[in-house]
């Protein structure tokens, strides 16, 4: 049996899955990013999926200072994500997160903020890059949204309306 915190970490990486897809629904933003991740030094896909992770890892954290269930993910406020994105330090990101991890690429991206949050000097300088990528992101989908405080849960509604959740499954669906 899953526990509701194990639970609510899956929801959080569904969110991170889907984020930048859904963002990426104006083909533009795709290449503007590769840009900017390509002059970091930061391997695309690598970079991509460090972003899905900090977005999750973001959630995770502002979730687990409100004391929300996994069932309630969708009602936490994207603001709030995108401020713990730039605004926690990267180890209280870190902090609280399951044992185990039912996916092993989340586990390995976990691994790798770890090992950049500890390292200091250029991959803590990636991360806050990284980090305000997922900022980025989260605001560009407020401003485009007709919801004058959206919510988690838009974007798995967005995502679903977008055909985008075959092969990025919310769990709680």
């Amino acid at each position: 049996m899953t526990s509701d915190h194990d639970l609510l970490w899956r929801r959080c990486m569904g969110l991170g899955r889907f984020l930048l897809p859904v963002v990426d629904e104006e083909e533009w933003r795709r290449a503007r990013r590769h840009e900017r991740l390509s002059a970091w030094g930061i391997d695309i896909a690598e970079g991509e999926r460090l972003i899905e992770a900090l977005a999750a890892l973001a959630a995770h954290a502002v979730a687990v200072d409100t004391s929300l269930a996994a069932a309630e993910l969708d009602v936490l406020p994207m603001s709030a994500v995108a401020d713990a994105a730039t605004g926690k330090r990267d180890f209280e990101l870190l902090a609280g997160l399951p044992d185990t991890f039912a996916d092993g690429r989340d586990e390995l991206a976990v691994k790798v903020i770890r090992l950049y949050t500890y390292r200091n000097g250029p991959y803590s300088r990636r991360l806050s890059q990284l980090n305000a990528e997922v900022r980025h992101a989260l605001n560009v989908l407020a401003e485009r949204s007709r919801m004058p405080s959206p919510r988690c849960g838009h974007v798995f509604f967005w995502a679903a309306a977008a055909g985008l959740s075959r092969g990025h499954e919310d769990p709680a669906n």
